[in-house]
């Protein structure tokens, strides 16, 4: 059972954070505030979104969100009640059993629910049972990144150079007596070698690389070098570049410097999430990016950017970093953001001393939640996306994952809340909620969602009658159909606040 720590300030919080999210969207910043933002874009350009197996179909436009004093008034929310003793949901075997044995959600789903403000469960059914999560595994991803790196981590991408300092102008002239370096035969002379070392970010993209690359020309000026050969360094990350699901729309190559996800069909400028075709080598292409955007400030360069690792005793030249991991959380969590995914736990499985591997990054993630005292007991974490179908985990441990997200005590994991995509409305949620038995549950929802081929799966947040907040986490296996398991998942939340 979860510590009955929770205070009731968290259940007003969520409640006024929610109506915000559905009632002034327009006021929206930037990914500072990332679900904020997400939502922003979508409803202004209705981008697509991705993540686990997602199609990338436009879907139907949902209703306008309704306003804040419409939310308030039909949530009969207070001061006076969100201090009040809880007014839980009626009894939830009968509002949800009957819906939890749908044949549309397969044999045997599983079901959890608990009020966070108490860390008592107010429904279970199979939730101590290990199931394939598909992607809400990401809310996993999401508590363990946040708590081992902090909400104001970011991942830093470097250029270095062992090279002394002495450029073109201290060296001999060539051959020519050319200054320019350029030798009658054309060789010229020895270039400065630099090394692009990738530090694991998955959302960097050209504008990152262009800024890089200015920085990098300054620098190598101002040392007199005119000329250089490129090399990139991925050796961050250990053991298979290649998922476990193979070469896939949803997933590009992990590896330690990609630009723009190593998408070829330039979504990445727009929004990153959802299927693309992918580069085989995202690293060279990023370096080969970089090199070009090198040579549109002047430098000349000696070949194609080779894979190599920086030495030990390099200097750094310039240097750009990712927007904070609380940040990378929301856009992970809103879009189901395979890569971010990988990334995270890549990180974090650095900062605990472990191998940046598929591994090594099981191990680091569980430990992590294992200090958060969090039920991890037979949990199979194989990768941080949840496409490899041999992941393992409980309703149980979602739900304990959400309370824990919201403990007054744990700030540094509010952004697994904030990032969940609103019902109806936001993210992977944005189509959703439109039936006539989950109409309730549009706006007031924040859930991840999960889909693989025959699994279907949704963990969030919901603020109940009474003004509490509710965790809840829905998995079902070998379900028939995905879109008749999903309108199944999203009834059954929905129920809850109503």
């Amino acid at each position: 059972m979860l510590e009955p720590k929770v205070w009731q300030l968290t259940a007003g919080s969520a409640v006024l954070g929610l109506v915000l999210a559905a009632g002034a969207v327009a006021l929206a910043g930037p990914w500072d505030s990332g679900q904020r933002k997400a939502e922003r874009d979508w409803a202004a350009a209705q981008g697509g979104t991705g993540g686990a197996h997602h199609d990338g179909k436009r879907v139907r436009t949902p209703a306008p969100a309704p306003s804040a004093a419409r939310v308030l008034a039909e949530l009969g929310v207070s001061a006076e009640s969100l201090s009040a003793p809880a007014d839980l949901p009626g009894d939830l075997t009968t509002t949800l059993g009957p819906l939890l044995e749908s044949p549309d959600l397969g044999p045997e789903p599983a079901a959890s629910v608990v009020d966070v403000a108490t860390g008592e469960q107010l429904y279970g059914q199979r939730a101590d049972r290990l199931m394939a999560p598909a992607s809400t595994i990401k809310i996993a991803t999401a508590v363990a990144a946040l708590s081992a790196l902090g909400p104001d981590h970011r991942i830093p991408t470097t250029v270095v150079t062992a090279d002394g300092g002495k450029g073109d102008d201290d060296k001999p002239a060539g051959k020519s007596g050319d200054k320019s370096g350029n030798d009658a035969d054309g060789k010229g002379e020895d270039p400065t070698e630099i090394t692009l070392v990738g530090g694991g970010d998955a959302t960097l993209d050209r504008a990152d690389l262009r800024s890089l690359a200015a920085d990098t020309a300054r620098a190598l000026r101002d040392r007199g070098v005119h000329r250089v050969t490129v090399r990139f360094d991925v050796s961050l990350y250990s053991g298979p570049r290649e998922h476990p699901i193979g070469p896939n729309d949803n997933i590009a190559p992990v590896t330690a410097l990609m630009a723009g996800q190593g998408r070829l069909d330039g979504s990445a400028a727009d929004s990153f999430g959802g299927p693309a075709p992918r580069s085989g080598d995202p690293a060279g292409d990023a370096a080969d990016v970089f090199a070009d955007l090198l040579r549109e400030r002047g430098l000349r360069t000696s070949g194609q950017p080779a894979a190599g690792k920086a030495p030990q005793d390099a200097d750094r030249l310039a240097v750009t970093y990712s927007r904070p991991v609380s940040t990378l959380v929301e856009r992970m969590l809103t879009n189901s953001d395979n890569d971010i995914a990988e990334s995270l736990v890549r990180q974090t499985a650095i900062e605990a001393g472990r191998p940046a591997s598929f591994a090594g990054a099981q191990q680091a993630v569980q430990a992590e939640l294992k200090k958060l005292k969090l039920p991890v007991d037979g949990v199979l974490l194989r990768d941080g996306s949840g496409l490899n179908r041999h992941d393992r985990l409980t309703g149980g441990l979602l739900t304990a994952l959400l309370a824990r997200a919201a403990d007054p005590g744990r700030p540094e994991l509010r952004p697994v809340l904030t990032g969940l995509p609103v019902a109806g409305f936001s993210g992977t949620l944005q189509g959703r909620y439109t039936d006539a038995d989950a109409t309730t549950g549009s706006g007031l929802i924040r859930a991840k969602t999960g889909t693989l081929t025959g699994v279907n799966s949704l963990a969030g947040t919901v603020v109940g009658p009474g003004g509490r907040l509710l965790a809840f986490a829905f998995l079902a296996q070998d379900a028939p159909a995905p879109d008749t398991a999903q309108r199944a998942l999203d009834h059954l939340s929905a129920e809850l606040a109503s």
